[in-house]
């Protein structure tokens, strides 16, 4: 029987394949109003690809979670892992800023760019009022269910499904029939996730070639120190998730990393930390983390612990106070820090939200909002990166809090379930996991 090539593999293959379609339109078509015409025409598919995701996470989302909140059985439970999660959260946000801060300082991105500086005066376009903590609370708590479904916004459909799940478990048996029918939209959508999985590579080389025929290769060379000094920094923060992880979980981490791989490249290449969310779920579940955690946790992280943007936030503001010859001392880095961590919680669901982020602060500390045009050009080759280490760290964060609750399988169990999984198909959710009715 021949071996098939695995997803991964696909999406490294389409990867490189978008690269060289992109740069052949870079090449051939000279005149970037043509080239970005055609790049529309090819990124058709991955923006197809990324609204069918879309279209999918709220229902999703809801589902999952409001059947794992009714398994956990109690207010309580419920409590105590939002708790702990958020600990992990607050602690893992918290490095990435100072990771951020000290690869800045370290490594002066912005000194000697010898690249010409926006003028002063000169407006990224980007809203900043936005990021306000009275702005995120009121935000968090949703006006209407349609309304938070319709617009994907993730922490309010979180905060809906919470109250929700938590009054089914108090109901009991006189909820079964609604958990159980909850229960099959949870299959549904899963099974739905499967179909528009196999779409994943085409999307994958659309979003490359759009990209690349758009802005050559020419920029990451203008940019390759700025560039090549934040990729250090996410290589160093991934060091330290990862080494959290295996102190937390062993040497068993590293099998979550490779199971996470082929998340961890869509995230990538499409630069959509959502594009990965059903693929780490399924990851999470041949791991042996029970759903009722993951179907908790990962809506959570991906509202609290954008590991990735946090750690470029920082990065960025001290980027561009650098090449402008602008000095921020230490106390108001700390300060700023502090502040970012604040603001930066009301990043999910903005589009650009990063960037937003940025020139909030930079408005703050009366650095230049014209800085950010600096970056434009190279933030979706950078939002790769940001993406990917957030899919590593919400995927690290529910094995831990799933440990701490006693409810990740053991090793052998867990690879006994993923076989079962392979057998039944990937978008089935096991007898033996919560999801299905059992704690």
């Amino acid at each position: 029987m021949k071996k098939r090539l695995p997803p991964a593999a696909w999406i490294l293959v389409a990867m490189v394949l978008g690269i060289v379609l992109g740069y052949m339109i870079f090449t051939n078509f000279p005149d970037k109003k043509v080239a970005a015409q055609i790049a529309g025409y090819v990124s058709i598919m991955s923006d197809v690809f990324l609204r069918l995701i879309k279209m999918l996470i709220g229902p999703l989302v809801f589902s999952t979670l409001v059947v794992g909140i009714a398994h956990m059985g109690d207010a309580k439970s419920v409590g105590r892992v939002f708790g702990k999660a958020l600990g992990w959260f607050v602690t893992a946000s918290l490095v990435s800023l100072i990771v951020g801060l000290i690869m800045a300082n370290l490594l002066e991105p912005g000194k000697n760019l010898g690249l010409p500086l926006p003028d002063i005066g000169a407006s990224a376009n980007l809203a900043t009022s936005k990021f306000t903590v009275k702005d995120f609370v009121s935000h968090m708590v949703p006006k209407s269910f349609a309304e938070a479904m319709a617009n994907n916004e993730i922490l309010q459909i979180v905060v809906f499904s919470m109250f929700f799940g938590v009054a089914l478990a108090a109901l009991g048996d006189k909820a079964r029939i609604l958990v159980a029918a909850i229960d099959e939209l949870a299959q549904a959508m899963l099974k739905i996730t499967g179909y528009v999985m196999k779409l994943a590579p085409l999307a994958v080389l659309a979003a490359m070639a759009a990209t690349v025929a758009v802005n050559g290769l020419d920029i990451l060379l203008k940019f390759a120190v700025f560039m090549g000094d934040f990729y250090i920094g996410l290589f160093l923060l991934w060091a330290l998730l990862i080494g959290a992880g295996l102190a937390m979980l062993g040497p068993r981490v590293f099998k979550l990393m490779v199971l996470i791989k082929e998340a961890f490249l869509l995230s990538f290449a499409t630069a959509s930390s959502e594009a990965a969310y059903p693929k780490i779920l399924d990851a999470l579940d041949r791991f042996g983390v029970k759903r009722k955690i993951s179907s908790f946790v990962m809506p959570m992280g991906y509202s609290f612990n954008l590991d990735g943007s946090m750690m470029y936030c920082t990065f960025a503001v001290l980027f561009i106070a650098q090449a402008y010859g602008i000095v921020l001392p230490i106390g108001t880095q700390i300060t700023m820090l502090l502040i970012l961590m604040l603001t930066s919680k009301g990043m999910a669901g903005v589009p650009r939200a990063s960037l937003v982020v940025i020139a909030a602060t930079l408005n703050q500390f009366n650095i230049p909002e014209a800085g950010l045009l600096l970056i434009l050009g190279v933030d979706t080759f950078l939002d790769m990166g940001r993406s990917a280490t957030n899919a590593v760290g919400n995927s690290i964060a529910t094995a831990v809090v799933a440990k701490w609750e006693g409810a990740l399988l053991p090793e052998a169990e867990a690879e006994a379930h993923a076989r079962s999984l392979d057998s039944a198909g990937p978008a089935v959710l096991p007898a033996a996991m919560p999801a299905a009715g059992h704690a």
